[in-house]
C-alpha cells in the first residue's frame, strides 16, 4: 500500500481561521455593548420618572421661605419632589422651558403668545382674576399728574420689557390717550414691578405703570406707602397670566398639575393662594389670547 503523504497545513488557511475567530469575537463584543447601552437607556428612562419637577414663576417680593407652602403643596399633589424656581425675568423663564430645565411655568400674556408660537408651550390654568386684569399708572401724591395726557415730557418707568401689564398694555393705553412713548416720554425699563414702585415713590421718575395686583399687594403689605404714591389711571381689563407646560411633558403630568391648582380652595389652602395672589383657578383657553396677539402685533411686539 502506498503511504499517505503528509500534507502541511496552508499558512493562508490558518490566517483565514484566525480572521474568522476575530470577527466572531468583535461581533459578540458589539452585541454586548449594544445590550448594555439599551439597559442604560432603559434605566435612565425609569429614573426620569423619579426626577424632581421644576416649576418656574416670577413672584415679585417673595423669597424661598415664602414659596415653601407652594412647594410642599405641589410635591404632595404631584407625588414627586417639586422645585419652585423664581427666575429674574420672563425671558429667563421661557429659556428654561425651551431647554427643558422647567416643566411648568407661569407666563404673562405677551410672553405666553411668543412662547406658544416658538416652542409650543401648552396652556393649562389661570387665576380667575387673570381674565380681567388691570395695569395701574402711579405717581407721587404731590404730583401734578392726574391723567395720561399729563405725562407729556415726563420721566416714565415701564417694568420688564416682556411684561404684559407693565409694557404692552401700558403702551396701548398711552397711545389711546395720544401719548407716543418714543417721542413724548423720557422712559426707562426698571425690570420689575417692585423697582418701578420704588422709583416712583422716591422721585427717580415722575410716574410708572405696574400690575394692579402687585400694587395692591405692596400697599396692603406695607411695602409701599399709600401716603407717598397714588393711582391716577387704571387700564381697561385684559387677559393676562397663564400656567403652561413645556410641550414634552406627558398628558398625565399636565392633567395632574392643572388639577392641583384647580383644587385650591379659599379657607383651606390660603397659604398657597396667598403666595400665588389668587382666589380661584380656572381652565385656560389659547383662543382667548387672540386679542392679545392682535394688540401685540399692532404695537410691533409680536
Amino acid at each position: 500500500m502506498q503511504a499517505l503523504a503528509y500534507i502541511k497545513p496552508s499558512v493562508h488557511a490558518e490566517d483565514n481561521d484566525k480572521a474568522m475567530l476575530l470577527r466572531t469575537v468583535l461581533l459578540r463584543i458589539k452585541t454586548a455593548a449594544a445590550l448594555v447601552a439599551i439597559c442604560i437607556l432603559a434605566g435612565t428612562s425609569l429614573d426620569g420618572a423619579d426626577r424632581p419637577i421644576t416649576v418656574g414663576v416670577v413672584i415679585d417680593g417673595s423669597n424661598r421661605e415664602d414659596r415653601a407652602p407652594l412647594r410642599s403643596y405641589l410635591t404632595q399633589a404631584m407625588g414627586r419632589t417639586v422645585i419652585v424656581a423664581s427666575p429674574d425675568t420672563y425671558a429667563a423663564t421661557v429659556a428654561a422651558l425651551a431647554d427643558g430645565s422647567y416643566d411648568f411655568a407661569c407666563l404673562g400674556a405677551l410672553v405666553y403668545i411668543r412662547a406658544r408660537a416658538k416652542y409650543g408651550v401648552i396652556p393649562l390654568v389661570q387665576r380667575a382674576t387673570d381674565l380681567h386684569y388691570h395695569t395701574v399708572f402711579i405717581t407721587t401724591t404731590g404730583s401734578s399728574i392726574y391723567s395720561l395726557r399729563d405725562l407729556h415730557g415726563k420721566q416714565f418707568a415701564f417694568g420688564d420689557f416682556d411684561s404684559t401689564s407693565a409694557h404692552l398694555m401700558a403702551v396701548r393705553e398711552l397711545k389711546h390717550a395720544g401719548i407716543n412713548p418714543e417721542t413724548d416720554l423720557k422712559y426707562r425699563f426698571t425690570g420689575s414691578h417692585l423697582a418701578t414702585a420704588a422709583m416712583v415713590a422716591n422721585g427717580a421718575v415722575d410716574a410708572g405703570a405696574i400690575d394692579k395686583t402687585v400694587f395692591d399687594f405692596l400697599i396692603s403689605g406695607g411695602m409701599l406707602d399709600r401716603n407717598k404714591v397714588r393711582v391716577f389711571f387704571t387700564s381697561e381689563p385684559y387677559l393676562d397670566y397663564v400656567w403652561v407646560a413645556r410641550k414634552d411633558v406627558s398628558p398625565a403630568e399636565r392633567e395632574r398639575f392643572a388639577a392641583s391648582l384647580l383644587a385650591l380652595k379659599q379657607g383651606e389652602d390660603d397659604r398657597v393662594l396667598k403666595i400665588l395672589r389668587a382666589h380661584k383657578y380656572v381652565v385656560a383657553n389659547d383662543e382667548e389670547y387672540a386679542i392679545t396677539r392682535r394688540i401685540a402685533h399692532e404695537l410691533g411686539m409680536f
